[in-house]
């Protein structure tokens, strides 16, 4: 498995060998030990989530605050994806700062969203399946959310028109007003 550390470098994106022939394929999706020596980082991971999306849903950008904070490792298995996380630790030198990456069943590329980041992602297949562990479990009263228009952020989607969002991303509110890290 490769691993590519991004312009934040706390986030990495995991490419994996792939071996396919006429009867199909095989890759090694995870790995601990090489999940650990790219990142430099001990997580487990506690949760595993499936969502389906068709074309112009966009999630996000979500995050939960201490102690309930969730590392996320993120894959597409149908369809595709721009999959973005942004830096919201105060204390860092990329705070406010953000990566994108296309995720697809194609390319099979995995991003590594840690604690301190929020993530989003727009679909941009007509349906895309989207699988991601986290290190932590789901904690309504500690997930927050950002808007994903705001323009101090000034994220580049890639996808043209109007998203289709949840109510609770409707209502979410601008970077400068959220809590953070």
């Amino acid at each position: 498995m490769q691993a590519t550390r991004l312009a934040i470098p706390e986030v990495v994106l995991f490419t994996p060998k792939f071996f396919g022939d006429e009867r199909g394929f095989f890759f090694e999706s995870f790995n601990q030990a090489a999940f650990e020596e790219a990142t430099g980082i001990k997580r487990t991971f506690v949760q595993d989530n499936h969502s389906k999306s068709q074309r112009g849903v966009l999630r996000g950008l979500h995050y939960q605050l201490d102690p309930m904070a969730q590392g996320k490792l993120v894959r597409v298995v149908q369809g595709e994806v721009f999959d973005v996380a942004v830096d919201i630790r105060k204390n860092s030198p990329t705070f406010g700062q953000w990566v994108g990456e296309i995720l697809s069943a194609e390319n099979r590329k995995q991003l590594w969203v840690p604690e301190g980041f929020a993530h989003g992602f727009v679909t941009l297949s007509d349906t895309a399946e989207f699988l991601y562990k986290t290190t932590n479990t789901y904690a309504p009263s500690h997930e927050r959310s950002i808007a994903w228009n705001d323009p101090d952020l000034a994220i580049d989607w890639r996808f043209e028109g109007v998203p289709l969002l949840s109510g609770k991303d409707q209502q979410a509110p601008l970077f400068k007003d959220v809590d953070v890290f």
